[in-house]
């Protein structure tokens, strides 16, 4: 009888070790979610990421809600000509172009809308 328990005794431990290791792995790493498609929202908000021909439907945009919709189309193609990124929005969010936010003109003022 004492061999059987001196045997049963260590798998039992064994097992019972095995199951603790498999249930911290599991709760060690989480099943990988699929991201959400946020590449649309981010292209061309960061520099470099247009090609010149997509300026225009982003400066479109960034230029929807001005009253002075030449100038500030052709400053903003001009920007993003050379920065290859338009901001988010219609107003601010200059810092996630910063080629865009640094760009002045001679008195120093934004030259980027």
């Amino acid at each position: 009888m004492a061999t059987k328990s001196t045997i049963l005794l260590p798998c039992l431990v064994m097992i019972l070790v095995l199951l603790v290791e498999i249930q911290a792995n599991r709760t060690e790493v989480p099943a990988a979610e699929p991201e959400p498609d946020n590449n649309l929202f981010m292209h061309g908000v960061t520099q470099g990421s247009l090609q010149p021909q997509e300026c225009s439907p982003h400066c479109t945009a960034r230029c929807s809600a001005t009253a002075y919709k030449k100038p500030c189309m052709f400053f903003c193609q001009k920007c993003c000509a050379k920065c290859l990124c338009v901001p988010p929005g219609t107003y601010g969010n200059k810092q996630s172009c910063p080629c865009y936010n640094n760009w002045k003109t001679k008195r120093g003022g934004p030259k980027c809308p």
